[in-house]
């Protein structure tokens, strides 16, 4: 892997963050897949096109991607060495010849002349540190009119799972969390800062629409809640207090997921995110 332009987040995902979400595939791909069929259907994949997945995880947009581009071919990019293992792995598992992974960020990773027809990303875009030089080296990966389409977070109020960790506030130092700028998950949450970014990187036609999907967080209040405080946030909250308080913040959260629960138990939060697409100028 080339030198990263985000030493932060390259430590993050190659150490706790990274091996969280590699051995939480499924779960992860749980609370995120209502996302999938908005985003590549946005993406119009071909059966001929070639495909860049932006911070591909453990490869589940770019198995998707490569399945609509039957004739193509669909390469994924991430930081995460665990979670890359895990999606080659899965690859295998799954048969799919048409589909190869590489370990880079984005920002450096060397694309400049490899002529993708289109780059997608479903929450892989908003931790760059240099994001206008993020997604110049994106551009200067696509063809010509190439397509760019990806999800990121909107504001942290129409996302239920930060909304249940603030309400926390009594036993937690929960105040920055969901704060705007970046690198972070929220560094894209206004549409006019897209729009920006985009445009000085060398992209046109850009529009930013909204959608919502509801996310299985778990099996059960107990389950979800203890998911929730194993991922990054919710783990680094419980490292800021003693472990009284911490457990006493766990049941609470266990309570007000009871009333997310649908017929069959299972855990459903919403989310909030912008659809972004554009075209390589």
């Amino acid at each position: 892997m080339q030198q990263s332009a985000n030493a932060e987040q390259e430590q993050a995902w190659n150490g706790y963050e990274g091996t969280h979400w590699a051995r939480n595939q499924d779960r992860w791909d749980a609370v995120n897949e209502g996302f999938n069929q908005p985003l590549l259907d946005a993406a119009g994949i071909a059966p001929g096109d070639t495909v860049l997945d932006i911070g591909c995880g453990a490869g589940a947009t770019t198995r998707l991607a490569a399945r609509r581009a039957t004739e193509g071919h669909a390469t994924g990019v991430d930081l995460s060495g665990p979670q890359l293992e895990r999606a080659r792995a899965t690859t295998r598992a799954e048969h799919l010849d048409n589909v190869t992974f590489e370990q880079g960020d984005a920002q450096v990773h060397p694309l400049a002349g490899r002529d993708f027809d289109v780059a997608i990303s479903r929450y892989g875009v908003m931790f760059f540190a240099d994001p206008v030089a993020a997604f110049t080296n994106i551009a200067r990966g696509l063809r010509t009119e190439g397509r760019l389409a990806f999800i990121c977070a909107a504001g942290a109020e129409g996302n239920e799972w930060l909304q249940a960790l603030a309400e926390l506030r009594a036993y937690l130092p929960v105040g920055g969390f969901g704060a705007t700028g970046g690198p972070g998950m929220f560094s894209l949450a206004d549409p006019a800062r897209v729009r920006e970014v985009l445009a000085a990187a060398g992209f046109t036609d850009i529009a930013v629409q909204h959608t919502e999907a509801d996310g299985r967080w778990g099996q059960g209040a107990q389950d979800a809640a203890d998911f929730l405080f194993d991922s990054g946030p919710g783990r680094h909250l419980l490292t800021q207090v003693d472990q009284e308080t911490g457990a006493r913040a766990r049941r609470e959260l266990t309570e007000l997921l009871r009333g997310h629960e649908d017929a069959q138990g299972t855990v459903r939060l919403r989310s909030s995110a912008w659809l972004v697409t554009a075209v390589r100028r």
